[in-house]
């Protein structure tokens, strides 16, 4: 195999990986919407969206996801690389799938609290592997991440865990006063969006130590 097939075929894996981890995503939203115990903070908005507007979850998250990509460009202006762009793409697939995903899991009956803690956790643990599965592929992340990566690199005394959590923490805020604003009530934001905020990062980080055992690169260079 010439050198050109091996980094055409390394670069096709990494994109294929990222796909994927989409699509776990995806389907770890549709699951904690289901499960109707709060969604994870990145979702909140879309979902409370989705409440009072004829947007669907999917078509929400892809709005957010634009409005995220249009504070990268204003936070980092000419430092601003073109290849963020490709956030895009992602998001549109991101919120198809997730879409795709809510319909496919609409069977799913929760008759009980326990049974809602299990279709809660499972999406939390879809999540979770999504996100490594994105870490590991390497290509591009998602456009939320991409603005709190930005704000970092616009103020380098601001760390990325801070950042990160400072910024869900908004996202839920806003989430709460659009629920309350345009519904009447708190909807979106429950004790499995708590849930979510504290174990998708530390289980994704376990996910993550398996799949350092993946080397990418050797099959690069095999």
């Amino acid at each position: 195999m010439t050198a050109l097939n091996r980094l055409t075929t390394y670069i096709l894996k990494r994109y294929l990986l990222l796909l994927a981890s989409l699509a776990i995503m995806a389907f770890g939203v549709a699951f904690s919407i289901k499960a109707s115990l709060g969604t994870s903070p990145i979702s909140s908005v879309p979902y409370v969206i989705s409440l009072f507007s004829p947007l669907t979850v999917g078509t929400a998250t892809i709005a957010m996801h634009c409005v995220f990509i249009l504070l990268q460009i204003l936070i980092l202006r000419k430092n601003y690389h073109p290849i963020q762009l490709m956030q895009l793409p992602v998001a549109f697939f991101f919120g198809y799938l997730t879409d795709f995903g809510v319909w496919a899991v609409q069977g799913i009956s929760c008759h009980t609290y326990w049974q809602q803690w299990i279709v809660c956790l499972i999406g939390i643990l879809l999540v979770a592997a999504g996100v490594s599965l994105e870490v590991k592929a390497g290509v591009v992340v998602l456009a939320g991440e991409g603005v709190v990566l930005a704000i970092c690199r616009a103020v380098p005394s601001l760390k990325f865990g801070y950042m990160k959590v400072s910024f869900d923490v908004t996202l839920v805020v806003i989430a709460c006063i659009l629920s309350i604003s345009f519904t009447g009530r708190l909807q979106g934001v429950r004790e499995g969006t708590v849930a979510a905020a504290v174990m998708v990062g530390l289980i994704a980080r376990q996910f993550g130590k398996v799949l350092a055992r993946w080397k990418l690169e050797d099959e690069q260079s095999s």
